[in-house]
């Protein structure tokens, strides 16, 4: 009992504090040496000319004036010319020239060409490209539903690009293209201990060339070989990231890291992280979610006698020991006086205090990619110190 009440009094504590990280009403604040005009440079993104204007790169849509006379205002285009103004005592951010799309080139003094220019995007495609295809994350009752691969016509061990593979119960042609995938470790909530999915290793692409159980597929790409018992699941399509706006995430929206993609035990810049938090919870692509280290028990070495001697002193003899009423009897020192003695003399009395919950401290900024139902992908865009699975996130003040 008293081992659950302690539990209820540290989720307490912890609810307590991820309150205080609550969005609230804070002014857009620009970054030190914001420019007054900026020429949007091929290779840039969303988010790194958004952080040369603001402190805060995600209010980015609170300050953007987009141009309602070009079509998908929103876009950025090498070339544009942005320009930094006040209004009414807040910072305005647009086209210098009243444009957008991309350039118009004359050629000469009768043609005229668009050149090819792609928009800017949110963030660096590279480093999500892999995972705007490739689920990574499959739904626990969708994967043990979906059909795997059951043999090879070969004679094959495993296959690889170009050989063709059976799998069990594709009856229907209106889908050809599949997603092989591995099945991995579970994804668990923190609390309940639930499984949210799978993270799911890509294996290869297939595309169907006859229906049945078995059907047949043949690998058209791989990342690595094809083995029995690998789950073909339907291919997605294509996505684009360049069509959206960092913005905070909803508020009151609370959740923990549960994996990072690379497999490291500390998280760093530019890696790619699951979060305990989906579709079901609002998350969108695009949302902002600062990173939280904290929360956790420590040991308090004054209390617990380690740091300071005068701990050391105190006994079932001390007044501080009879009036404080922070000892608990752990049971019987077997060493004392010595090991020869027949039975413990002494009983063995500890704080029970001799803990304390670290405080939250920010300590990075991700940005969803990516959204499943229970949980999402997510970019690390900036850090100050190592995180690590099971660090806190929630929205950044509004």
């Amino acid at each position: 009992m008293r081992a659950m009440q302690r539990r209820f009094a540290v989720i307490s504590v912890l609810i307590g504090s991820l309150a205080l990280l609550a969005p609230g009403v804070f002014a857009v604040e620009l970054a030190p040496g914001a420019p007054q005009t900026y020429v949007v440079r091929p290779g840039d993104t969303l988010w790194d000319i958004a952080g040369r204007f603001l402190r805060d790169p995600w209010r980015w849509s609170e300050v953007w004036r987009a141009n309602p006379s070009v079509e998908n205002p929103d876009l950025i285009y090498p070339g544009d010319v942005l320009e930094l103004t006040m209004v009414a005592g807040r910072p305005v951010i647009g086209r210098a020239d009243g444009r957008g799309g991309p350039r118009l080139v004359k050629l000469s003094p009768q043609v005229r060409t668009e050149a090819i220019s792609a928009p800017v995007p949110t963030i660096r495609i590279g480093s999500i490209a892999p995972f705007l295809t490739q689920p990574h994350v499959a739904d626990s009752d969708d994967i043990k539903r979906a059909s795997y691969v059951v043999g090879f016509p070969d004679e094959h061990i495993v296959a690889g690009v170009h050989d063709a593979i059976y799998v069990r119960k594709i009856r229907a042609s209106d889908v050809t293209q599949f997603q092989v995938l591995r099945p991995g470790d579970p994804l668990r909530d923190f609390d309940s201990g639930e499984v949210l999915g799978y993270e799911a290793t890509f294996v290869a692409n297939a595309v169907l060339e006859r229906t049945g159980d078995p059907a047949k597929l043949r690998v058209t790409r791989m990342e690595r070989e094809v083995a029995i018992g690998d789950r073909v699941i339907p291919a997605d399509a294509e996505r684009s990231l360049a069509d959206f706006l960092p913005r905070p995430a909803p508020a009151g929206t609370r959740g923990r890291i549960l994996s990072v993609v690379n497999g490291v035990s500390q998280i760093g810049q530019y890696d790619v992280v699951i979060i305990d938090r989906g579709a079901r919870d609002r998350l969108e692509p695009g949302h902002v979610l600062e990173v939280f280290v904290g929360g956790e028990k420590e040991r308090d070495q004054v209390r617990a006698g380690i740091a300071n001697t005068d701990w050391l002193m105190e006994s079932p003899f001390s007044s501080d020991f009879w009036l404080g009423r922070d000892y608990d009897f752990k049971g019987w020192r077997a060493d004392e006086p010595s090991r020869d003695a027949s039975l413990p003399l002494h009983p063995d009395y500890r704080r029970n205090t001799a803990e304390y919950v670290k405080p939250f401290e920010r300590s990075g900024v991700l940005m969803v990619f990516r959204v499943f139902d229970r949980v999402s992908f997510g970019l690390i865009l900036d850090t100050t110190r190592a995180l690590r699975v099971g660090d806190w996130v929630a929205p950044p003040p509004a």
